[in-house]
Formats: structure tokens, sequence, C-alpha cells
């Protein structure tokens, strides 16, 4: 995708998606395979008011979010794809008040499925909240001739 069609397209995929407009979720960089997304912390994103820490589930959309947005880009193109799995290690509580970011990278595509790799963390990725490891489903069928795709 070229950069002004991804940003348009991250934009987009960002307000269309209910619970990513919720959180807040923005795309700040995207490289051929890669993006990096950002929630930044809000009150009513915690999920331990003791303790100011953000909800688990809000680190799991976002390491979903971007693994999603790393896999359009090394596909370069807007397609159909679904999570299939999204293993996540969780490796300390998030720093209360400060912003999340996420980096996916999407290191092999084959002609139905992605694979992703991606950390979430405040500050320094190499001192990651969570990290993720996930497999998608592409649109196999894309890029078919109709009658190919068994379909009308």
């Amino acid at each position: 995708m070229t950069p002004s069609l991804a940003k348009t397209f991250f934009t987009a995929m960002n307000q269309a998606s209910p619970q990513a407009q919720a959180l807040g979720i923005e795309t700040l960089e995207f490289e051929p395979d890669a993006a990096v997304l950002r929630v930044p912390y809000a009150e009513i994103l915690v999920g331990d008011p003791d303790t100011g820490v953000i909800a688990g589930g809000v680190v799991t959309t976002l390491l979903d979010h971007a693994c999603g947005q790393a896999v359009m880009q090394a596909l370069g193109q807007p397609t159909v794809i679904a999570t299939l799995d999204l293993r996540i290690d969780y490796m300390r509580a998030a720093e209360p008040g400060k912003d999340l970011y996420c980096r996916a990278h999407c290191y092999k595509l084959t002609r139905s499925v992605a694979f992703v790799r991606a950390s979430a963390f405040e500050t320094r990725e190499g001192d990651p909240v969570a990290t993720a490891q996930a497999a998608f489903m592409l649109n196999s069928s894309s890029g078919l001739p109709r009658a190919a795709s068994g379909r009308p």
C-alpha cells in the first residue's frame, strides 16, 4: 500500500471498529510488513482502580489490532482477514498513567495464512507488558477469477 492509502485505510479501520474507537487506538507508523499503534492512557480503561493499571482486555485488543494492520501492510492492499490464533504472554502490569504502544511484524505470508509477532510496551519495546504470536486467515479467493473462487 502506498503511505497515503495505508494512512487513510488504517484511520478508517480504527474508526470503523467500535472497540478500537472506544479505546482511542491510533496508528502511528507503518512499514512494508509492520505497524505501530497506540492506546492513550485514560481512567476509563483502568481494570483495577486501586492500582490504575490498564485492563488486560485493552492490551489484548491493541495486540490483535496491530497484528491485523501488520498483515495488511505485508499484503500490500486492504483485504478480508480473520484472526485464527492469538497467543499472548503477559510479562508484567502496565505502568499507570502511561500510554500503551504496540509494534507488530508480519514475518511470514503463505497463500492462506499470515504469521505475526507483536510486543506491547510503554516506553521501550525491550521491556514489554505483553507479547503476542498470531496467525490470520487470508481471503484465499481474492485475486482469483470468480469461477475459480466458487462464487457467482
